[in-house]
């Protein structure tokens, strides 16, 4: 079976590892700090957090934007459900807009229009949440300039798009947002077997997510509230979360990240070969508007169902069948039951709804090698003959 994403470890992976095994720091050490420089000076970044999961570094961002119950996020309905459900853990309502029909991003359009009308009515959205679908960036230029208009934040959720870039600057440079999270899930770029980043150029943001990283305790005495000066003297000053790294991890991140450029040139690669393979089949592929490269975490592929009489389901099960692991990402949010007893009506999302009835992600992974992706593709032709 062809997975649809796999993780790549190199030898100096696992010694970078392993050093930090047979040191004195195997959580609170040098490497964390030494990763976050590291990410930083790739993406042009001022300040990064390194946490447990980039599930974790959203609500570390959300709450650092001060989201609480009574604000409202908007987000993409296409995307894993940490997106949506970092604005819950806050107490915040989440409302969707819908995608735009080739990039499968938020809709800049639809979003102007849902603000323009929010703005009427006194219902503005404290954050907006764009997700880089695929490793995609959002238009961040338009959605900056809406958010300087109507005054909100912006948090790109770039789980998928480390390596990616944005009319020449690397996506989490955060130009044109607040703060940028990252994952590092083994099926991303690059991984740390489980864990995340937030980037921000804002100091004030920067120095409550690191507070909030660990516990919320200062240990500082120029910071006490108290005057006591003992040598172990600390303080707990926010209600904070253990969302911290470990040496361990920050150590296989920052070997991976020194051939991070590798990844993405083979996957781009990979993608290329799809591209001009899925020319005469009737499947759509994401645009990819002139000046923005993918970081490419997924392959995405939408079934032409005007073109083709394979139903949705079955082509996805032939193709499993067939040993090829196919996936789908994602199905919308509002859907799940969790956030479908909210009272999301399905039809003020019909690009949504259409992705959702077409999508297919198919394998891209950094050693997925040219006979395999072939085997994919003649799969694919055989199942949509």
């Amino acid at each position: 079976m062809i997975p649809y994403g796999r993780q790549n470890l190199s030898e100096a992976d696992v010694e970078a590892v392993v050093e930090v095994l047979k040191s004195d720091f195997l959580t609170q050490g040098p490497v964390v700090p030494r990763f976050e420089r590291a990410v930083c000076a790739y993406t042009g970044a001022s300040f990064g957090h390194a946490v447990t999961s980039g599930t974790a570094a959203l609500h570390l961002a959300c709450l650092a934007m001060g989201l609480a119950p009574g604000d409202r996020v908007w987000t993409t309905p296409i995307s894993f459900v940490a997106t949506a459900n970092c604005a819950r853990y806050c107490g915040a309502d989440v409302e969707f807009v819908d995608i735009d029909p080739c990039t499968w991003n938020i809709s800049i359009p639809r979003l102007a229009e849902k603000l323009e009308h929010a703005a009427n009515h006194g219902v503005l959205p404290k954050l907006i949440i764009p997700v880089h679908l695929g490793g995609l960036s959002c238009d961040m230029k338009g959605l900056a300039e809406l958010a300087e208009k109507y005054e909100f934040y912006v948090l790109e959720d770039a789980s998928h798009a480390l390596g990616g870039t944005y009319y020449g600057g690397k996506v989490g440079c955060c130009e044109y947002s607040d703060a940028t999270v990252f994952s590092f899930h083994p099926v991303k770029s690059i991984t740390t077997g489980e864990g995340g980043m937030v980037l921000t150029n804002d100091p004030q943001l920067s120095e409550k997510i690191g507070l909030l990283r660990s516990h919320g305790i200062i240990k500082s005495d120029t910071r006490f509230d108290s005057t006591d000066t003992s040598p172990w003297y600390y303080e707990q000053v926010e209600l904070g979360f253990n969302y911290r790294m470990t040496d361990i991890q920050a150590a296989l991140g920052y070997s991976q990240l020194n051939r991070l450029d590798d990844f993405i040139r083979r996957r781009t690669s990979l993608c290329g070969r799809y591209r001009v393979a899925f020319g005469g089949l009737p499947v759509k592929i994401q645009v990819h508007p002139e000046g923005i490269d993918s970081g490419n975490h997924l392959f995405v592929i939408r079934l032409d169902l005007s073109a083709t009489s394979m139903p949705h389901a079955e082509a996805f099960r032939a193709l499993r069948e067939k040993g090829v692991n196919v996936n789908l990402h994602y199905i919308p949010i509002y859907r799940h039951p969790y956030y479908r007893e909210r009272g999301y009506a399905f039809a003020d999302y019909p690009e949504s709804e259409a992705y959702y009835r077409e999508a297919i992600t198919l394998p891209m992974f950094f050693d997925l090698q040219e006979d395999q992706q072939d085997f994919v593709i003649r799969s694919l032709s055989e199942v949509l003959s």
